[in-house]
């Protein structure tokens, strides 16, 4: 199990869903808190506003999920498979993910800030106009992933591999180009003068 930021044990939880076949199913306006989800069928599965406080998830399959406007608030992911989900508007604040896989994913708007992504497969994954406020992306896989017009102000990026990813538009204000990997990525004109600064070289604007 991957380290939480400072070292947080995760929340316990106080009941358990194992095996449950949820293929398809939409989950409309419940709220789960502290539930442990064991080899759970999510696949083609919908939540529409509902939320998942402090649950853990182990093996569940999101494959082909759709969430809007939902919220996994200080969840824990370990072994879960996210092929092509896809989450719109929604909240994971303060979850850590583990072992996880990330083919396809697709994130529209929504806050991911203080999220535990360490050594994440991101490669060929979509952010979109996410807030993700410090998230821990340290060791993460994101070649070919696209983080566009993100907030990734005070971020962890020490050792993440960003080769031909595409970075327009976001805050990169953390980044530090000697720790991380950004061959062939795709920058703006604000961005790219931030990471010649960060290299300590002066920039002449004529």
């Amino acid at each position: 199990m991957a380290d939480r930021r400072g070292g947080h044990a995760a929340p316990e939880t106080t009941s358990t869903v194992n095996g449950e076949d949820w293929y398809g199913k939409t989950i409309d306006a419940e709220s789960f808190e502290r539930v442990l989800f064991v080899d759970v069928d999510l696949t083609e599965a919908v939540t529409n506003g509902s939320t998942f406080t402090e649950c853990t998830f182990r093996g569940v399959r999101f494959n082909v999920t759709v969430h809007t406007a939902s919220a996994f608030v200080n969840c824990t992911f370990t072994r879960c498979n996210f092929f092509e989900a896809t989450f719109t508007g929604c909240k994971m604040i303060g979850s850590m993910f583990d072992g996880c896989s990330f083919d396809l994913l697709r994130v529209d708007g929504g806050d991911w800030s203080f999220t535990g992504l360490p050594g994440a497969a991101l490669e060929g994954a979509r952010f979109s106009e996410v807030r993700m406020r410090e998230a821990d992306l340290t060791r993460a896989r994101c070649a070919r992933a696209a983080f566009t017009d993100c907030d990734l102000s005070a971020s962890w990026f020490h050792g993440a591999d960003f080769t031909d990813a595409n970075l327009v538009g976001s805050d990169l204000s953390g980044l530090d180009p000697l720790s991380t990997t950004l061959t062939r990525a795709m920058v703006d004109g604000h961005q790219a003068a931030g990471i010649v600064e960060a290299l300590g070289l002066q920039v002449v604007r004529l």
